[in-house]
């Protein structure tokens, strides 16, 4: 029978780090690098949060994330003529979502089998980095629609091909920001065999000098630059949005926009506030508690916050329903089955009827800037 002796890395352990600690041990008969968990990671790997709550929420997150955020990249790409800013920015949001649940069989998967890793280092990596990688990529582009929500609202009269090159840029920009910020996360082993649970876990226990030089520094930087700016960002730009209708002529057509406008400001910060303030907030709260006490349980409740911050694939897709009318229309026509030609000659014949006279295009043409812009 193999037995084990137990070695600390750095005399007396000190639970350090975002993830479990792994203490490791020297095999008897093996070289292979085996850790060992204390009593309470060992309950919190076999216990139903990790094994029932976390697979349930993120079968969930499967079941509608990937069809609706497979249906909005259709009606963005083949039903939509017009590729305005927000457009843009909608697609790539659409995109980062659909990359991300398409690996959750495997993180289902993961749970299901005991927190027990299956697949291999290399794609534990990917999916890390992709799992983080989709979490700020959401926030980034949540931040640019809602900057060029106020910048319509402030100059809506700007040349629409310029807007949109510069917000291609900004997204391609944004992708490669993400892609080097989540290098790190493919440089360290993410996987981690737990020789007194016999399972190989993926990202949730390292070696405790790993968590305490690399990890510390990287993850209050994510959260400091990819959250903490951007939401105040956010919140910038809808609070300047509110104030600059508010000091508009008032009208219907002001009326309306600001109510529009009241209600994504509420849609947005409740997705703040249920998918990505508890995690991030979680990570500052847990490194002041391991400054003061040395202990790192909390990485329990992270791990629930980081499972619902997932839901922001299965709202993202509502949100392009709720401020692009555009979007509305093609996905209707879209399950009418009714063809791109067919949707824009009813829209033709439509704005016909319903301005016949000269007097009226000019506000027919307005009418149709507002409705793609907005």
């Amino acid at each position: 029978m193999e037995t084990t002796e137990s070695v600390s890395l750095e005399g007396n352990p000190r639970p350090r780090g975002r993830s479990f600690i792994g203490h490791k041990v020297l095999p008897a008969n093996s070289s292979e690098e085996l850790y060992e968990v204390d009593e309470f990671v060992a309950e919190v790997l076999t216990g139903k949060l990790t094994t029932v709550f976390l697979p349930i929420v993120y079968i969930f997150v499967f079941i509608i994330g990937l069809p609706s955020n497979a249906m909005a990249l259709w009606v963005f790409f083949f039903r939509t003529k017009k590729k305005h800013p927000a457009v843009i920015y909608m697609v790539n949001l659409a995109l980062a979502d659909l990359l991300f649940v398409v690996w959750f069989p495997l993180k289902i998967s993961y749970h299901l089998n005991g927190n027990n890793w299956l697949f291999g280092e290399g794609l534990c990596k990917v999916f890390v980095g992709f799992f983080y990688g989709n979490m700020y990529c959401s926030i980034l582009f949540m931040t640019c629609l809602s900057v060029q929500r106020y910048w319509v609202v402030v100059n809506p009269i700007v040349n629409s091909k310029k807007k949109s090159e510069i917000a291609l840029s900004i997204s391609i920009g944004i992708w490669i920001v993400i892609l080097l910020g989540t290098i790190p996360l493919y440089l360290v082993n993410q996987t981690v065999y737990v020789s007194n649970l016999n399972i190989t876990t993926c990202h949730d226990v390292l070696p405790e000098n790993v968590l305490a030089r690399e990890m510390l520094t990287y993850f209050l930087s994510l959260a400091t630059v990819f959250f903490l700016i951007p939401a105040i960002i956010t919140a910038l730009a809808y609070i300047l949005m509110i104030k600059t209708l508010s000091a508009s002529i008032i009208d219907v057509s002001t009326g309306k926009k600001r109510k529009r406008a009241i209600k994504l400001i509420i849609l947005v910060l409740s997705m703040y506030l249920i998918c990505f303030t508890p995690s991030n907030v979680l990570i500052i709260v847990h490194y002041s508690f391991l400054k003061a006490y040395s202990q790192s349980h909390l990485y329990v409740w992270y791990i629930t916050a980081l499972c619902l911050s997932t839901l922001n694939s299965c709202i993202d897709p509502f949100i392009y329903f709720y401020i692009s009318k555009d979007f509305r229309d093609n996905l209707k026509y879209a399950l009418l089955c009714r063809s791109v030609r067919s949707t824009q000659r009813m829209q033709v014949s439509l704005s016909s009827g319903r301005y016949p006279k000269k007097s009226n295009s000019y506000s027919s043409s307005s009418s149709r800037t507002n409705k793609t812009t907005y």
